[in-house]
C-alpha cells in the first residue's frame, strides 16, 4: 500500500501533500458560507407589547428562533405580553438567530408586607412604591402624632408586617390628625425649669410651641418659665382645656419667678 508513496521521489510527495492541503482548505472556505449563512440577513420584526403566542408566531415566520429570557411583573402590562426583545425591532441580523423575549408575569410575585407604623405619609408612599404596592385610601383619627402612620389596612383588615402579599396590592393607611382624644385642663408650668416642664408635657402628648427667651438666657434647659400661653384660666377665670398634640408657648428667664407653680402631675 505504501509502495505508491515510497517508490516516488520525495519532492513529488511533498507537492502532492501541498496540493491536497490547499484543496481541503479551499473546500472548507467555500463551505463556510453554507454553514454560517454568511451574507444572509433579516430584519427583526417588532413584537413589543404583543402577546407571547402572537410574538412567537411572528418571529418564527420571519425565520428566527425564540426563547424567553426573563419574566417581570409590571402592573400596567397585560399578562404574558412582551416587555422587551433582544435584538431590538428593525435591527438587521443574521438569519436563524435567536430572539430573546422578556415577558410580563401572569401572576404577581409574593412579597412581605413592610412595617409602615410610625412612618410619615411621604415615607410610607415611597416604601410602597419601591415595593410595587399601591396606596389606597388615607383616613385620619385622633392622635397627637400628626401625619404618622397608625394602621396599615389590606382588604378592610389590619395587615401585620411580614405577611405575604402580592405585588400590586392596594394598602390603605390610617394617620394621626395631630390632636388626641385626651382632653384635660391646661397645666400650670409657670415657675418650672424648662427641661422639667418639657419632659412632663411630652409624656402627655403636649408639644412645646414658641420659645421666647430673655437676652441673657444662654441655656434654655436650665432656664425658668415665667409666662405661658395658653394659661390655665381665661379672662373670665374659667379653666381652659387642651388636648394631646396641641402646643403651649413659653417665655424663659434666668431667675426663678416669684409666682408659685402648680405641679403638672396632679393636673393631668
Amino acid at each position: 500500500m505504501f509502495k505508491f508513496i515510497t517508490n516516488r521521489p520525495l519532492l513529488i510527495n511533498v507537492l502532492v501533500g501541498i496540493i491536497l492541503a490547499i484543496g481541503i482548505f479551499s473546500v472548507f472556505l467555500l463551505s463556510l458560507n453554507w454553514l454560517t449563512d454568511h451574507g444572509k440577513s433579516a430584519t427583526v420584526p417588532s413584537v413589543a407589547g404583543k402577546d407571547y403566542a402572537e410574538a412567537k408566531s411572528i418571529l418564527k415566520k420571519a425565520g428566527f428562533d425564540v426563547e424567553i429570557q426573563d419574566s417581570v411583573y409590571i402592573d400596567t402590562a397585560r399578562p404574558l405580553s412582551v416587555i422587551k426583545q433582544i435584538p431590538e425591532a428593525d435591527e438587521i441580523v443574521k438569519s436563524n438567530r435567536t430572539v430573546f423575549l422578556v415577558i410580563s408575569r401572569s401572576v404577581p410575585p409574593l412579597i412581605e408586607m413592610p412595617n409602615l407604623i410610625g412612618y410619615s405619609l411621604r415615607n410610607a408612599e415611597m416604601v410602597l412604591k419601591n415595593m410595587d404596592l399601591k396606596i389606597g385610601d388615607t383616613t385620619y383619627k385622633p392622635d397627637f402624632a400628626k401625619n404618622a402612620i397608625l394602621e396599615q389596612i389590606y382588604n378592610g383588615a389590619i395587615i401585620s408586617p411580614g405577611t405575604q402579599i402580592r405585588k400590586g396590592s392596594v394598602i390603605s393607611l390610617v394617620l394621626g390628625d395631630g390632636v388626641g382624644n385626651k382632653e384635660f385642663s391646661v397645666p400650670v408650668i409657670t415657675g418650672m425649669v424648662f427641661s422639667d416642664a418639657k419632659r412632663i408635657l411630652e409624656e402627655n402628648g403636649i408639644v412645646i410651641g414658641a420659645i421666647v427667651t430673655d437676652a441673657n438666657v444662654t441655656d434654655t434647659s436650665g432656664a425658668w418659665i415665667y409666662r405661658q400661653n395658653p394659661e390655665r384660666f381665661d379672662d373670665e377665670k374659667r379653666i381652659q382645656k387642651i388636648r394631646s398634640g396641641q402646643t403651649i408657648d413659653v417665655w424663659l428667664q434666668i431667675d426663678k419667678p416669684l409666682t408659685d407653680s402648680t405641679k403638672i402631675n396632679s393636673e393631668l
